[in-house]
């Protein structure tokens, strides 16, 4: 009787253990470093780490050869839904994130209408729900006149937080006086993000662009510019005793005076200005290596990568920002600013990776670890029991060239065509759902991403 109660009782426990996937022999990075394990995941979450026996899964991955690492979330991307379809919506975006490897976005709010009100907000929750491929949050743009809704406004379900253009940006979205600026920091009460473009310099040396030429567009919008704003910024927040999150930081004085501000400000740098270069870029692609802010000279360059080795930077956003080719291909100044990278972030930085650029572990922290500590994301940015199974599964020595017709973004286009990467996303997991594996993609299951500051009080 004992030894059936005993048998009983090992099966219970057995059966209790099944999990729902189990990804099997690849090398993890986990919050303790490098290790070959499996991975059990159960209700969308991480069941278990170590050795797993396959009979206890309903569905085995073989990842032998590979490492798994937290799933990447990239925190700035434009993808245009509602208003502008025709560059990019939620779902050819999010489709052109998990085909790159990236589990979760921060999406901005210069769409039409732009995302200033809660009923913006929600609508795009809607829209997005089932259709994404990847997880999701959408920053709400502060303006002149919802000051003082903010404080409700950045608490709401699917809110990255508050998100104030300084400078490139109209209309209402349009923050660039100090007034205003102050108020917004007064009330918020999470991290806010700023793109940092000083909008009186802009508009003083606007008849530096000379049409045409793509590449005065770095002269137009120079260093100056963004360290004004940057400068502005920090002693605004400073004064206010409030949280900020500087975007796309591109030129060695901003560096310099972020480092003397990590009390207050966290710091995100791109892709693009770690690897392109002003002048040769536009001689290279012409409008389409224009961006805001703009590329910059090698003289830049270094010392972002300096500030990374540092730890001065944060995070890796790719402001993933797509226009047609047929709209880049107007004549600067008439062409706009912006280009893909939510897709590329992984190749791109791991082939920096694989060249000795950055460690592996410092990759992790930029694109997990980073994006959870800076924004309080709740239950993802690790490898770790009782976290969502949000895994990016990449080959580090796989060697491949990135090409357009491999843009999954509906503009189609890479400011990285041609270039000869090493190292290549393989399997996107969303919690626990294989929303790629091998360039092929899996059903749209997306749901809004969580913060520990705005999670919803239980009844």
């Amino acid at each position: 009787m004992k030894r059936a109660q005993a048998c009983k009782g090992r099966l219970s426990r057995r059966l209790a253990e099944t999990v729902d996937l189990l990804i099997k022999g690849a090398t993890l990075l986990t919050p303790a470093g490098e290790a070959l394990a499996d991975i059990a995941i159960r209700h969308g979450r991480i069941a278990r780490i170590g050795s797993i026996d396959p009979a206890l899964a309903g569905k085995v991955i073989d990842a032998a050869g590979l490492h798994i690492l937290p799933g990447v979330i990239d925190t700035q991307v434009h993808f245009r839904e509602p208003g502008l379809e025709h560059k990019e919506d939620l779902e050819s975006g999010s489709r052109s994130a998990v085909m790159g490897g990236v589990t979760a976005v921060f999406e901005m709010p210069n769409t039409k209408p732009a995302t200033t009100s809660a009923e913006a907000l929600a609508d795009k929750v809607a829209r997005a729900r089932g259709r994404m491929h990847c997880d999701f949050a959408f920053f709400v743009g502060a303006t002149r006149d919802n000051v003082e809704q903010l404080p409700e406004l950045e608490k709401l379900p699917g809110a990255a937080g508050i998100k104030a253009f300084m400078g490139s940006s109209t209309g209402d979205l349009l923050v660039d006086d100090e007034e205003t600026l102050a108020r917004i920091l007064a009330v918020i009460s999470r991290r806010a993000a700023f793109h940092a473009e000083d909008e009186a310099r802009l508009k003083a040396r606007a008849n530096i662009r000379r049409e045409g030429d793509a590449a005065s567009h770095s002269e137009w919008r120079d260093a100056e510019a963004a360290f004004a704003a940057t400068q502005k910024l920090l002693r605004l927040a400073t004064a206010a005793g409030k949280r900020v999150h500087v975007l796309h930081v591109s030129t060695r004085g901003e560096m310099e005076l972020l480092a003397r501000h990590k009390d207050v400000a966290s710091v995100e740098v791109t892709p693009q200005h770690l690897t392109l270069v002003a002048p040769e870029a536009y001689a290279a692609l012409g409008t389409r290596a224009q961006m805001n802010p703009p590329l910059r000279d090698a003289s830049h360059q270094p010392a972002l990568w300096g500030a990374l080795a540092q730890g001065v930077i944060d995070v890796l956003g790719s402001d993933h920002a797509p226009h047609t080719l047929e709209e880049k291909a107007q004549t600067y100044p008439a062409s706009p600013s912006g280009m893909p990278g939510v897709q590329t972030l992984v190749p791109v930085m791991l082939d920096h990776v694989n060249a000795g650029r950055l460690s592996l572990a410092r990759f992790v922290d930029l694109t997990s670890a980073g994006p959870q500590r800076v924004f309080g994301i709740a239950s993802k940015g690790r490898i770790a029991v009782g976290y969502d199974a949000d895994l990016t599964i990449v080959d580090l020595k796989a060697e491949r060239v990135i090409e357009d017709d491999w843009i999954a973004s509906r503009s189609g286009w890479t400011p990285f065509a041609g270039r000869k990467v090493t190292g290549w996303p393989i399997g996107t997991i969303v919690r626990g759902q294989v929303a790629m594996w091998e360039g092929e993609l899996g059903d749209a299951s997306g749901e809004p991403v969580r913060f520990g500051e705005a999670l919803p009080k239980s009844d």
